[in-house]
């Protein structure tokens, strides 16, 4: 299975911040959206960064008494990690495992973002594979008979 495969499935929009907004600003869309992280983008097109949950439990925990008057740009993970269409999901999951990450951005052409897949989704695929391959596994034992 590739990533497209996985985007084909998800039914969502990709949410993106600009990274001059206040971190209270970010929090309160994380959560009205029921999502853990969000695309930081000064264009509204290309990735400048990528923030999640645990980038603001980070920054809670570094700037305790003065969370509330940082930005996106403070606490947002620079250097992305991310993925193509085109890739093998079991892939992506080694690489999200490896560098301990949970959401990755799809981009194509070069820059052109197009989805962010989550672990769960990965992890959901894979349940799918192993459910598929244990039916037909069951399936040929009962002809077998």
């Amino acid at each position: 299975m590739i990533v497209a495969d996985l985007l084909q499935d998800k039914k969502y929009r990709i949410l993106m911040i600009a990274p001059t907004e206040p971190i209270t600003s970010l929090a309160r869309r994380l959560f009205d959206a029921h999502v853990g992280c969000m695309i930081v983008s000064r264009s509204g097109r290309t990735i400048d960064g990528i923030i999640s949950e645990r980038d603001v439990v980070r920054g809670l925990a570094e700037n305790a008494g003065r969370i509330d008057k940082l930005t996106v740009a403070d606490l947002m993970t620079k250097s992305v990690i991310t993925c193509s269409p085109n890739d093998d999901v079991s892939s992506v999951a080694k690489t999200m495992t490896q560098r301990r990450i949970r959401h990755v951005p799809v981009v194509q052409d070069g820059d052109k973002l197009v989805g962010v897949i989550s672990i769960g989704d990965v992890l959901k695929s894979r349940m799918g594979e192993l459910e598929l391959q244990a039916n037909v596994l069951r399936d040929y034992t009962i002809a077998l008979r």
